[in-house]
């Protein structure tokens, strides 16, 4: 079993705050396909990285999981793809882990 974390940003490239029925869309999706859905959301994370012009940029995040029995590389790289356009996103983060529930 693979859980995997969607990183969504809370304000777009423009510094825009995202309207919050892009994220409900997304839920449902994401509940739709695998059943259930974890979502951080009271307190936005934040996250930095590092521009090729050394300038150091801070993003406001906010976290899915979902846990996936048959995941699927394509599936994800397409919903990736997806939600970069939703976001207006450059690179949108998503990763997975292999787990074990006890």
């Amino acid at each position: 079993m693979q859980l995997i974390e969607l990183f969504l940003p809370v304000y777009d490239n423009n510094n825009k705050k995202i309207p919050a029925d892009l994220f409900k869309q997304t839920y449902d999706e994401l509940i739709d396909e695998f059943g259930g859905l974890t979502a951080y959301t009271r307190a936005p994370m934040q996250g930095f990285w590092q521009k090729e012009n050394d300038k150091v940029v801070k993003d406001e995040l906010i976290i899915y999981e979902v846990m996936d029995d048959h995941f699927s590389s394509k599936w994800w790289h397409n919903y990736r793809t997806c939600l970069e356009t939703r976001f207006k996103q450059e690179r949108l983060i998503i990763r997975t882990h292999a787990i074990k529930l006890l």
